[in-house]
């Protein structure tokens, strides 16, 4: 009787794959492993101590406590293409990592055939034929190259999600920033319909006046002037806050629409004392823009030991069981083991390598530019809300001298003491100085909201 196929035993296929999974995590890495680069960061930011407590750590609405503004924030974070789009990237890297790391594992596969074969020669024999098989094959990860690549992917994974944080900020912020201009031109557009419906009412008197004979035509068409001035800034305005509210409706998802108003600009609340924004050191780790340039770094650190990696043998182990028949069945059983490695391919594995490692410098530029960029920032952001509140403080000074100086203007020429260019001067004094104190506002609140989107916190 001839003797069936041979088939390992089971004891000796364990002890096999044991022996391959204890020399896999045995196995070195090729390669760098990275380490975050040492930056030197200064002590504090200038016009700031250092203190325990950071600006970056409260809640934005403990600022701003407008409703509506909250409102409009959680609509764009739900509705905003630009973040929909981040999200769909970190879907997209989590399935880039899947495909990376499925090289870490074995490979199964299946296939079946089925023959049959007929003549019509002769006495027209028939035969038919079966076969089904299981294979396995592993590419053992010697060098550490698989895992390195998925370490890259996991690290790309990780980029991608503090981009879309990173957007999800800007997104509010701009959110925040375009509400308080919109209630910036909406003072505005009201100090203006004011001034020239009180220019309206001085016209009036002048044309009286005129007509009386006791003014000259210089002072009525300087009346007219004031007033035309006024009309027009009206229209400056109305046009100005319908293309702010189009810009935050694009922000929010949505075709042009009329954007709903809560707080005055003069009722946005701030803390009496904003704290410090803690220490610049910070940064490395609370922005998502410096968090996503140092994990590509790290990946692409990872890379340089996948191109290493392909330079040194590569050990593949295969199997496979089944069976076929052609009138009699037979099982069948195959293991085997596979070596195979560079010897001259012209440089082309070195040139690799050197394009790996330029790719790594060029990460660490771009990582070390991003923390310049933070830490810039974050001292603009600063001096704008130190500079901006000693303005605003001035600016409202301002209006309350140039309102008294107008009342005192129009009783003197109306009593005939002065000239109408005076009245027209200070009136002109006032108006300008209502806009400047409403646009130093605005100003000033949009910088607190630049001093928390610097310091990638507060949201």
């Amino acid at each position: 009787m001839s003797a069936g196929p041979r088939i390992a035993s089971p004891s000796r296929v364990v002890r096999l794959a044991a022996l391959c999974v204890s020399a896999c995590a045995l196995a070195c890495r090729v390669g760098p492993d990275y380490e975050r680069p040492e930056i030197e960061a200064p002590p504090a930011y200038l016009p700031n101590a250092d203190e325990d407590d950071s600006l970056a750590d409260l809640a934005w609405w403990d600022l701003f406590q407008d409703p509506v503004l909250i409102e409009l924030i959680d609509t764009a974070l739900v509705e905003n293409r630009d973040l929909r789009t981040a999200v769909a990237r970190i879907d997209e890297a989590a399935a880039t990592l899947g495909i990376v790391s499925s090289d870490l594992y074995p490979r199964l596969d299946y296939a079946g055939s089925a023959i049959f074969d007929a003549t019509t020669a002769g006495d027209g024999d028939t035969s038919n034929s079966r076969a089904a098989f299981l294979s396995a094959g592993w590419q053992v990860d010697l060098w550490g190259r698989f895992r390195r690549a998925s370490e890259a992917a996991f690290q790309e994974l990780l980029a991608t999600e503090d981009a879309a944080r990173a957007v999800r900020l800007s997104l509010v912020a701009a959110v925040a920033e375009s509400y308080i201009v919109l209630r910036d031109l909406d003072n505005r557009q009201s100090i203006s319909e004011q001034t020239a419906e009180t220019r309206r009412e001085n016209l009036d008197i002048i044309q009286a006046r005129f007509d009386g004979g006791s003014v000259t035509e210089v002072d009525l068409n300087q009346a007219q002037i004031q007033l035309y001035e006024a009309e027009a800034s009206v229209q400056v305005f109305a046009r100005r806050r319908r293309q702010t509210e189009n810009a935050l409706s694009v922000l929010l998802g949505s075709p042009p629409l009329q954007i709903p108003r809560g707080l005055e600009l003069g009722e946005q609340l701030l803390l009496p004392e904003l704290p410090a924004a803690g220490l610049p050191s910070e940064l490395l780790d609370r922005r998502p823009d410096v968090l996503a340039a140092e994990r590509r770094l790290h990946a692409q650190t990872e890379r340089i030991g996948v191109a290493e990696a392909l330079r040194f043998p590569q050990f593949d182990l295969t199997s496979s069981i089944g069976a076929s028949g052609n009138g009699v069945s037979a099982g069948f059983f195959q293991l085997g083991a596979n070596l195979f490695g560079p010897i001259y391919n012209a440089g082309e594995l070195k040139s690799n390598i050197a394009a790996e490692v330029a790719r790594a410098e060029q990460s660490l530029f771009a990582y070390e530019q991003a923390i310049l960029d933070a830490w810039r920032e974050v001292e603009d952001a600063l001096v704008a809300v130190e500079t901006l509140e000693l303005e605003l403080a001035t600016r409202s000074r301002q209006v309350a001298a140039a309102q008294n100086a107008a009342d005192l203007a129009w009783s003197r020429y109306d009593e005939g003491f002065t000239s109408y260019l005076e009245l027209l001067e200070t009136q002109r004094a006032l108006f300008s100085a209502e806009l400047a104190e409403s646009e130093t506002r605005q100003l000033l609140l949009n910088a607190v909201v630049d001093l928390y989107a610097a310091l990638g916190g507060g949201w």
